[in-house]
């Protein structure tokens, strides 16, 4: 016991452990699949596009992915399984990535338009929209826009401090003080001949020297 008045224990403050950069990284990450997590819910709940009783196409890879790629729209096996890549083009993908020395782990994919409507003037501007949460929930270091109509959709977002991005191909441009930008062809349609896929392999090699210069963590 102690006397009247007498403050018990030493007297210390006793502060908690500053976070490692370790664990600050981990909570930044859980917090990122929460946020995912909802918006894909909310996508799957609205209503707003006449898609009918198919689902949307939503985006796939690592929640904070230091390179985002972006088409425009759904192909008909993205539609099948509501994954944005999935099929001819994520498996074009993969080889490429590997070819320029790029962890998959490393990238996230997704699609302007997530609902499969007929026509993608059908899609609502606000579902369009949407992308722009998904850029502030991973944060990435590059977005490759892939296609001339995923490039005039990215610079319709008006990311806050966000330059409007120049219709050139394979060369990295600043997007804000945070994020490049790189625009290839769209990978869907330079698949089916050689020449187009020669086209969108030099503008993609550009990702490759980009991330040959990051510096590590």
């Amino acid at each position: 016991m102690h006397s009247q008045g007498q403050a018990s224990g030493s007297g210390k403050i006793v502060r908690p452990m500053p976070a490692t950069d370790d664990e600050i990284r981990e909570r930044y990450l859980d917090r990122a699949i929460r946020e995912l997590n909802l918006l894909s819910r909310e996508i799957q709940e609205c209503g707003a596009c006449p898609r009918g009783s198919l689902m949307p196409v939503l985006g796939s890879g690592h929640p904070q992915a230091d390179i985002m790629l972006i088409k425009y729209a759904p192909r008909p096996s993205e539609i099948e399984e509501g994954v944005a890549f999935y099929g001819r083009s994520g498996t074009a993908l993969m080889k490429s990535l590997r070819r320029l020395q790029i962890d998959p782990l490393a990238v996230y994919g997704t699609l302007f338009v997530k609902c499969p409507v007929a026509d993608t003037s059908f899609a609502d501007p606000g579902c369009l929209a949407r992308v722009a949460e998904e850029i502030a929930i991973v944060s990435p270091k590059m977005i490759v826009a892939m296609g001339v109509d995923a490039l005039d959709a990215l610079n319709e977002l008006e990311l806050p401090l966000a330059a409007r991005l120049e219709e050139i191909v394979g060369e990295v441009q600043e997007l804000t003080s945070q994020t490049a930008a790189l625009l290839v062809p769209n990978i869907d349609v330079a698949l089916d001949e050689e020449q187009t896929k020669r086209a969108f392999w030099t503008a993609f090699r550009a990702l490759g020297r980009w991330y040959a210069e990051l510096p590590p963590y």
